[in-house]
Order: C-alpha cells, then sequence, then structure tokens
C-alpha cells in the first residue's frame, strides 16, 4: 500500500488511521505466543462490572483446526480468509452475575463490551506489524455446533489475521477495493445535547 488517504478530523494518534482491513495476506504462519498477544491485549478491554464477557476461539494456519475454521466462513470470505495466518472467532457470555449477588442475570451490555475487546485486540495487531479483517460472513449455526460452544453464548464475528499480502492475489473485483476505508466526519456522528445526526 502506498500512502495512506485518510486524515483525521481532530488531533489523534497515528495508530488509529493507520490500522485497516485488508483481504489480501502472505499465508505466512504466525506462532502461538504473537496471536496470544493480541488476544492479551483484548483481555484488558473495559467491561460492565469487570465480567469479562468476551470469549475467542482461534486456529492458526499449518494446524489440525485451520481446515475446520476455514469450513465456517462462507465461500466468499473464505476465498481470500485461505491465505490470512490465524481465524479467530467472537463470542460472549450473555449472562454475569453481579458483585454480591449469587445467582446470574442477563447481562445487557455485553456485546458492547466485546466490540471493546475487538477494537483492543484489532489495534494491538496493527501496533504489532500485523492485519486484522473483522467478517460477518460466516455460518453460526455450523460454528456453534463444530466448536461446541453452549447456549449462553452469542457469536458475532469472525477475525482473519496476517500480514500484508499483495493485492493482485485477490479476485479482480476486491483489487480496487484493497485500500483503506474512509470514515463518516465526525460531525454526522456526535452531538452535543439532543440528537440530532
Amino acid at each position: 500500500m502506498s500512502a495512506n488517504p485518510r486524515v483525521a478530523d481532530y488531533a489523534i494518534n497515528d495508530q488509529f488511521i493507520q490500522r485497516w482491513s485488508p483481504r489480501a495476506f502472505t499465508a505466512e504462519p504466525i506462532s502461538e505466543e504473537t496471536l496470544l498477544s493480541f488476544l492479551e491485549a483484548a483481555r484488558w478491554a473495559p467491561s460492565a462490572y469487570n465480567s469479562q464477557p468476551w470469549r475467542f476461539l482461534y486456529a492458526r494456519r499449518d494446524t489440525p483446526n485451520w481446515e475446520r475454521y476455514l469450513g465456517l466462513l462462507n465461500e466468499f470470505n473464505r476465498s481470500w480468509a485461505q491465505h490470512a495466518s490465524a481465524l479467530v472467532i467472537i463470542a460472549s457470555k450473555t449472562t454475569f452475575t453481579a458483585p454480591g449477588a449469587s445467582e446470574e442475570t442477563p447481562a445487557l451490555w455485553h456485546t458492547f463490551d466485546t466490540g471493546s475487546a475487538w477494537g483492543h485486540l484489532a489495534l494491538q495487531a496493527s501496533l504489532s506489524g500485523w492485519y486484522t479483517h473483522g467478517m460477518a460472513g460466516f455460518d453460526q449455526a455450523l460454528t456453534r455446533k463444530e466448536l461446541k460452544i453452549p447456549e449462553g453464548y452469542d457469536l458475532h464475528a469472525a477475525v482473519a489475521i496476517g500480514k500484508l499480502g499483495d493485492k493482485a492475489s485477490l479476485a479482480e473485483g476486491l483489487q480496487a477495493r484493497e485500500v483503506p476505508s474512509p470514515r463518516r466526519p465526525l460531525s454526522e456522528l456526535a452531538a452535543e445535547g439532543d440528537f440530532n445526526l
């Protein structure tokens, strides 16, 4: 990739605009220690009541679970994610036990907290010279069955992780899209006071 076309509306650390989600990967292996460092960053995300609802299941390429995880993706995502170094399934626990309570109750914020953990994972990977691409295109029912995920956990995304590859390895229709995506201006996303967006 050449120069990053992204420009922040306000002063922020470059890590936020340097992180992006490519589809072209090099298919090089990733060590378990490296992958676990990304998940370690996710572990330190904030969560309501410190309930830490996020769960991460993973497979690294060239390991026994790799083909099983690839088989969970839809055909489109599998076509490019097969060149990633790791695949991660992100889930979250839908209940928690409040401090001082003895029974679990619904954790109405588990998705919010798990999104924060995913953001930590993506930024740590980026800071380490790796790239992530989150995907909604995977078979949730098959994933639950294949990975033995019990009831009481919601599935959110599959994530491909890898080193940036040559966009020429992608299908022709995807090559033009292999650039950091823009963002809406902050003025369309944030307002002081009442909702007027």
